[in-house]
């Protein structure tokens, strides 16, 4: 049975979730990983929220369902916290995570403040990094899903942030303006470097 490292990612509509998840799984995959990237939301509305999923592999992926049990969990939008009721579509930020699960929040709070604020305990893994301010400062706009790469790839080994960036600059150069190619790179890099843990 091969072995999956799954992620799940909660955010709202227009944080560039759904684009995220698809950057790590391009970086995975010129890495030479198997991988499958996908979204999940309702009805597209601006502010909704939205997971999306990564499911990689050194080995052909054969599983195709809905990641339920994520081995890492990136929360893009701290407001989701404490917010979503039972029957919400984003539902469940720690649902099906294992004790030593991996938590990754855009916040300017302590990754301990985090812990305690998600309920985990002691054998979770928890980083945040202030996805939001970097974003801002190097894109010129609140979308914090490269500056979540970058920390992605600081805390964990399922890509490198050299993927993530020669990817990014590679496979949408031609969709966006140098300009927005280059914040994005810096934001990533900051992220990396900006992220904190416990």
């Amino acid at each position: 049975m091969a072995e999956y490292t799954e992620v799940r990612w909660h955010g709202r509509a227009q944080q560039g979730v759904v684009t995220a998840a698809k950057l790590l799984g391009e970086a995975a995959l010129r890495e030479g990983k198997y991988v499958q990237a996908f979204p999940e939301f309702g009805p597209e509305r601006m502010g909704a929220p939205v997971r999306a999923y990564d499911r990689l592999s050194d080995e052909p992926i054969r599983l195709h369902c809905q990641v339920k049990n994520p081995n890492i969990v990136l929360i893009v939008d701290p407001t989701l916290i404490g917010t979503l009721r039972a029957d919400d579509s984003a539902s469940g930020l720690t649902d099906g995570t294992s004790p030593d699960a991996v938590f990754i929040v855009n916040t300017t709070h302590s990754a301990g403040a985090m812990r305690r604020e998600l309920g985990l305990g002691k054998e979770a893994k928890v980083f945040t990094v202030d996805a939001s301010k970097i974003s801002m400062e190097t894109i010129g706009r609140h979308m914090p899903n490269t500056p979540m790469l970058g920390a992605l790839a600081k805390v964990t080994s399922i890509v490198k942030l050299d993927s993530l960036i020669d990817n990014f600059k590679e496979n949408y150069s031609k969709k966006f303006s140098p300009r927005v190619i280059e914040g994005n790179v810096e934001a990533m890099k900051r992220g990396f470097e900006g992220v904190k843990g416990e």
